[in-house]
């Protein structure tokens, strides 16, 4: 039997202002996939469908890049000093800037010519310890900041993001104490401060957004406050460690609630305002879950998950940017088949996966946000924007209890529509995110799921993997004094309904 979702957005009540805060930010897993042709051909479409315009990679010091290392020069001496090398970065921040986005400045790691020691960070040579001096570490971050200020401007680089380190508070990205990491943060902090007081540092880019309250204090206390607040949050993050910032009911306070991520977003809100903090709230790493392998984050129902939780919590930070962009990724083994459950929104060849459409659809709402009344629901509601007379409504259904396999069901959906609505000058086009509309991982399953696509399959998929609309599947009727337009869709799952006046479609 289908169930049934009415949505009443308040169309008396002005609008208020709506930050698209999960368009301008990109991940990519490291620095060095973005010397690779695909990789950067997924973001030049990220940038155009997405909105991506700054994008974070770790591992900017790793050896792979050739920061510090030997002089080819001198091939048959021993023992000869190491020199910078910039070569590397500079090819791959080139190729970002050149699409239209601005590279992200993140000190990681530390090279293994000025770790303490040899501790690296999974299947990765990323070193993950303290550098053996800080007069060194210093030295490299200088010599690069200016290397990239005669390559780059001053003016071009006060519009990039500079960040300290990568959770710093797991042992696995980072070998020492919260103390050892506030006195990396203050030693990294002054010397980019150095060179320009507007370039804007963030940190501490902590798991669980933990330490947040502990590093507002040590930085007012040592001069040496952030620019902007970086936390990442999973929604299943608290079956590790329930430490993290929380506001809301209690029962939500467990990874069981599809509500737990919003509590802890909430919960560093208002950190940062008890702490007058004036500075911008990035989260720079969220998403349902944070498990490696995790098949559901491939469905419908995580795009759901992330409308969801950009409806309730969008405006409670400046920047979100879901883990991660792609599958060019091998944190604990690189993938070997299309599809396997792995962070990306695209996949290896470039395919889109639900929760890249869901992002495109977010970006297809307006700037101006209307209230909306509906049966109480948490998991099924709507986001409804009016601009210039372009009413958008993004409805989601999301199912806490959903596992791959399961069976769709049918949702009965009823919007409210203006009480001046005439259908007669309007055009109406939904756009679908299911298990059978708009979603590639479900073409592949039907093609036997193969772990290999061969080449002319990759290139018919790609062609056919694009946001769709659907100007049919629907009706308007009236209702006493109500136009109330009328769909069915699957759940879990999305769906954008576009209503342009005149003839625009």
């Amino acid at each position: 039997m289908a169930s049934e979702l009415k949505i009443k957005p308040d169309y008396i009540q002005k609008s208020i202002p709506f930050k698209h805060t999960w368009a301008g930010f990109g991940n990519i897993d490291q620095m060095r996939w973005m010397a690779r042709k695909d990789c950067l051909d997924q973001l030049k479409e990220g940038h155009k469908n997405l909105g991506i315009r700054h994008i974070r990679a770790v591992g900017m010091f790793d050896d792979d890049l050739y920061v510090i290392g030997r002089d080819p020069k001198n091939f048959n001496a021993q023992n000869t000093a190491t020199r910078y090398n910039w070569q590397y970065i500079d090819y791959i921040f080139d190729e970002l800037l050149d699409i239209g986005i601005a590279p992200m400045f993140t000190t990681t790691f530390t090279p293994r010519s000025l770790a303490s020691g040899d501790q690296s960070v999974f299947d990765t040579q990323l070193n993950v310890t303290l550098p053996k001096s800080f007069k060194e570490w210093e030295d490299l971050i200088l010599a690069t900041l200016n290397h990239m200020l005669q390559r780059y401007g001053k003016e071009r680089m006060k519009d990039w993001y500079y960040e300290v380190w990568n959770e710093p508070n797991l042992n696995a990205f980072f070998a020492g104490s919260m103390e050892d990491f506030f006195q990396l943060w203050q030693s990294t902090w002054n010397v980019i401060k150095k060179i320009d007081a507007d370039f804007k540092i963030g940190g501490p880019s902590t798991a669980r957004a933990e330490w947040i309250p502990e590093f507002l204090d040590f930085a007012e206390k040592n001069n040496c406050m952030p620019d902007y607040l970086i936390g990442h949050i999973y929604n299943n993050d608290s079956e590790n460690a329930a430490l993290s910032p929380f506001s809301g009911p209690q029962d939500d306070k467990i990874n069981k609630s599809p509500n737990f991520i919003g509590g802890v977003i909430r919960g560093v809100k208002e950190i940062a305002k008890e702490r007058n903090f004036k500075g911008e709230i990035h989260w720079n790493e969220w998403g349902r879950s944070w498990f490696p392998y995790d098949p559901q984050r491939e469905t419908a129902n995580e795009a759901a998950f992330i409308v969801k939780t950009m409806a309730e919590v969008s405006h409670h930070a400046d920047y979100f940017a879901y883990w991660c962009f792609s599958d060019i990724y091998n944190q604990l083994g690189y993938g070997a088949e299309t599809f396997h459950g792995n962070y990306g929104m695209t996949n290896l060849q470039g395919l889109k996966k639900p929760s890249y459409f869901a992002h495109q659809l977010l970006s297809k709402l307006g700037a101006y946000r209307l209230t909306v009344s509906n049966q109480d629901s948490k998991l099924e509601n709507a986001i409804v924007t009016n601009d210039d007379g372009q009413l958008s409504i993004l409805i989601y259904s999301f199912d806490p209890d959903f596992e791959p396999g399961n069976q769709s069901q049918i949702l009965k959906v009823e919007v409210s529509l203006p009480e001046n609505w005439n259908e007669s000058n309007y055009n109406i086009e939904l756009y679908r995110v299911s298990q059978e509309n708009n979603n590639i991982v479900t073409t592949w399953q039907k093609n036997g799921s193969p772990d290999y696509i061969n080449y002319e399959e990759r290139k018919l998929w790609k062609e056919r993997n694009v946001l769709e609309g659907d100007t049919k599947n629907y009706q308007v009727r009236k209702h006493e004094n109500e136009n109330i337009l009328e769909f069915e869709m699957l759940k879990p799952g999305i769906v954008l309904a576009q209503i342009t006046p005149g003839n625009q479609l």
